[in-house]
């Protein structure tokens, strides 16, 4: 796990000591080594925290045995040792002989020996470049699920890349003008999806994608794709999937316990981190570290059942029990981190237990994917709701009948005005987050605002319930797999959700503090099996994540989770009443939003007075206006 910088002129556009404030800039993300590489055209730095092999010969810029080609790689390869003696047997006739135990001299005589199809063969989480020096050829590559970030410039001749956009910003060649549409997509999503950032000009690497950079341009190639791994033919028989998928799950685990420093396991006691922790203690041959947060207020304190799964497995267990006061001194660090506006309130319990896990461990493996995957979201069931006609007859009713009651009540009447976004999938998503529809959007922000970026990227079969017919090569037609509701939003969840909320939370958390975290749920192998699952073993008699409990019942009494699912949140509505008060006071005021230059101030206002009578359901609404406002007035950026 590290940090990437680096970019391609031909124009001597870039300087090296550009390379060095940009490599400078992530030394976080790698404290162990910094090493960088230039030839006039190419620059290459990179930031190393040791993982694998903890020697000098596997630090990088990392050169391939016949010179050619020169890499630098943000991430883990879990299978690079079956990599490497496949290159043993296939070299024709050239002997193999590794100089170094690392998978990154593995990826590149991969490279050398298969080209850039060598990517198909990668299991594992990866950003990486590797720079021809003959043909002065630049490849960027981003791992399938998007669990390593990956940014870029372009210019339509210059292309700078790193790890972190606070990176790119420092370069000032970069005009670093505003994407309209990314504020819509911030104020509806919360975050900001791919190939978008909040800058015109800097974009995110499409998961499963790569670059390729020459003089002549810039092309870009998607290598994976989780709708192109959808099968007509689903797995529906019980056993079958449960045989297939534990052991798909504990092939994952054990890959990415590989590691030559401590390791330990995130452990909220929920589904998902609690079986990753019971296949990692059968799998390890020392004692697992656990690591669990809560706060001293027990209305978001789920430490107790993280200490219970804990003491059933017998993992050393190491608890972190903060109060709210402890907890908001953190608050501005989520400015520092994202580089970009992001309003997901959970990043301060994950910077906490990844400070906590550093101080004992330099590897953990964590739960994400697990919800995506096997239907744990409240959204995956308002989908299926609002897929059954009977209950469509009387949303509309409904939904205005909800709004003269509470706020829980009102909120789900924002829910059930599906006519006031342009995508079902983003609308439930939004409304299941608090954020705003993009109706409210529309709106509170002026009018150049008002384009989310996000529609325009959508691919063709992300969203569609049915593909009636498709016609094959051969001229015939075939009936083709119909997606039902709850499967739909999940693939919009894998898709959006996940790499550019999820995964960007525990990514700039874990490596602020210099930690590696590993995702075995996507680990792709158990990605393209659950997709393919019957949405029956999924979700069953009312009961989500179905076949993922059997599983985990081998491991943990049923007893332990029979609870309401809370999540990794804060109390932020309340917070924002009482001790942060004073984010809004600074960053909502008139004054504040008149020169940003971004929203209409009565907008605000009427919806601050709304929150403060008591829609508490607004607190997220709110929220996002706050960060995005404070992020504008700290980057002294005006719009107006």
């Amino acid at each position: 796990m590290c940090g990437i910088a680096g970019y391609l002129t031909f124009e001597k556009y870039f300087s090296d000591e550009d390379l060095h404030v940009m490599t400078d800039s992530i030394s976080h993300r790698g404290p162990d080594a910094e090493g960088f590489y230039n030839d006039g055209i190419c620059g290459l730095g990179h930031r190393r925290l040791s993982i694998i092999d903890l020697s000098i010969r596997a630090n990088q810029p990392m050169n391939s045995a016949n010179e050619r080609y020169v890499i630098i790689y943000n991430g883990e390869v879990y299978n690079y040792q079956e990599i490497g003696a496949r290159l043993k047997e296939n070299n024709y006739g050239i002997e193999f002989k590794p100089k170094t135990a690392s998978d990154t001299e593995i990826i590149l005589e991969s490279f050398v020996h298969y080209g850039i199809d060598c990517i198909q063969q990668l299991n594992g989480m990866f950003s990486f470049a590797i720079y021809d020096k003959e043909l002065n050829e630049l490849f960027l590559v981003r791992d399938r699920l998007g669990i390593k970030p990956l940014m870029y410039y372009w210019d339509g001749k210059n292309i700078a890349f790193s790890s972190e956009l606070k990176s790119l910003v420092k370069l000032p060649q970069i005009n670093k003008e505003i994407n309209p549409s990314s504020i819509s997509d911030f104020l509806h999503l919360g975050f900001i999806p791919a190939p978008n950032t909040i800058y015109k000009n800097i974009h995110k690497l499409t998961p499963g994608s790569y670059l390729k950079v020459t003089k002549e341009g810039l092309s870009q190639t998607r290598y994976w794709s989780v709708n192109k791994k959808l099968t007509n033919n689903i797995i529906s028989d019980k056993e079958e999937a449960l045989v297939k998928l534990s052991d798909l799950l504990m092939s994952s685990v054990q890959y990415q316990l590989k590691s030559d420093v401590p390791f330990g396991v995130f452990l909220s006691g929920g589904i998902d981190s609690s079986l990753v922790t019971a296949q990692a203690v059968g799998l390890s041959s020392v004692k697992v570290n656990s690591f669990s947060i809560g706060f001293e207020e027990n209305s978001h304190n789920e430490s107790e059942y993280a200490k219970a799964v804990a003491n059933h497995l017998g993992t050393n267990h190491h608890e972190f029990i903060v109060s709210y006061k402890d907890a908001i001194k953190h608050f501005d660090s989520i400015f520092e981190v994202y580089d970009e506006p992001n309003a997901d309130s959970s990043f301060i319990p994950t910077m906490l237990v990844s400070k906590l896990a550093r101080n004992h461990v330099t590897v953990t493996l964590s739960g994400e994917g697990g919800d995506e995957l096997f239907f744990g979201y409240g959204s995956h069931q308002w989908a299926r709701r609002l897929s059954n006609p009977w209950f469509n007859i009387i949303r509309p009713s409904l939904a205005y009948t909800l709004e003269k009651f509470s706020s829980r009540y009102q909120r789900i009447s924002k829910l059930l005005h599906t006519e006031q976004s342009s995508n079902l999938q983003s609308h439930i998503l939004s409304q299941e987050q608090y954020y705003f529809t993009m109706h409210e959007v529309n709106e509170i922000v002026k009018p150049i605002f008002s384009n989310p970026g996000f529609l325009l990227n959508l691919e063709n079969t992300e969203v569609h319930s049915v593909l009636a017919e498709k016609t094959t090569s051969h001229g015939k037609s075939v009936k083709v797999r119909m997606l039902s509701a709850m499967e739909q939003q999940a693939l919009f969840d894998i898709q959006y959700y996940l790499p550019y909320d999820l995964l960007t939370k525990v990514d700039r958390s874990s490596m602020h503090y210099s930690l590696e975290t590993r995702v075995p749920y996507l680990d792709h192998r158990v990605v393209e099996f659950a997709i393919n699952l019957s949405p029956d073993l999924k979700f069953r008699n009312n009961v989500s994540k179905y076949i993922l409990k059997q599983i985990l019942y081998k491991y943990v009494p049923e007893k332990l989770f029979n609870r309401p699912k809370q999540g990794f949140a804060i109390p932020l509505g309340k917070w924002l009443k009482k001790e942060l008060r004073y984010l809004i006071d600074d960053y909502l005021d008139r004054d504040t939003l008149t020169k940003t230059g971004i929203v209409n101030p009565d907008q605000v206002e009427k919806l601050l007075k709304d929150f403060f009578d008591g829609k508490e359901y607004l607190y997220n609404r709110v929220w996002l206006l706050i960060v995005l406002h404070k992020w504008f007035k700290d980057e002294n950026i005006r719009m107006s």
